[in-house]
């Protein structure tokens, strides 16, 4: 199980410049025992994924089901503490690739606010997110959280305007590296 202290501290040192994001982090990972449980009120970690073509130039996007924009992999650690299981357990079930190898590294944090929705209060995601790379077949199949599944140019991504906005940051954050 990785060590979530030393993942933030190797984050921060590559992104001085996301301090305050990064305190709120840490502040909600001592929190509460609950916090990687779906159920936990205020909310919880979840896992994502960049995940990247095998020549790193393409994402695969989810148009999500629940919130129906164009989003990254990723969901609900359900009480799973490892992360990066989590993580490799999201794109599985929602990309249906097998052959895939993880980033251990913090690639992103993105914390956003989850609307209400039927007898689902309003809460937040403290949203980990890793490289994943696929190294096998790329033909992905659409799973039921998704309305669709797409490659998307990585550089291209970056560069649109009406890109989702942490998309957009984690596009430059992938070109600046690569």
């Amino acid at each position: 199980m990785p060590d979530l202290d030393a993942l933030f501290d190797d984050y921060a040192r590559r992104h001085p410049e996301e301090s305050t994001e990064i305190a709120l982090f840490r502040d909600f990972l001592v929190s509460d025992d609950a916090i990687f449980e779906r159920s936990h009120p205020p909310g919880h970690i979840t896992a994502s994924c960049w995940l990247v073509s095998a020549d790193g130039r393409q994402l695969l996007m989810t148009h999500h089901r629940k919130l129906g924009r164009w989003l990254q992999l990723g969901g609900h650690c359900d009480g799973d503490r490892d992360v990066h299981r989590a993580a490799l357990r999201e794109a599985e079930e929602e990309s249906g690739l097998a052959d895939m190898q993880i980033d251990a590294a913090l690639f992103d944090i993105d914390r956003h606010r989850i609307p209400a929705r039927g007898c689902e209060p309003e809460h937040w995601h403290y949203d980990l997110r890793f490289v994943i790379r696929a190294s096998g077949d790329e033909v992905f199949v659409v799973s039921d959280e998704s309305h669709d599944l797409a490659w998307r140019d990585i550089a291209m991504l970056a560069a649109a305007a009406d890109t989702e906005p942490s998309i957009r940051r984690m596009a430059g954050k992938w070109l600046a590296r690569n």
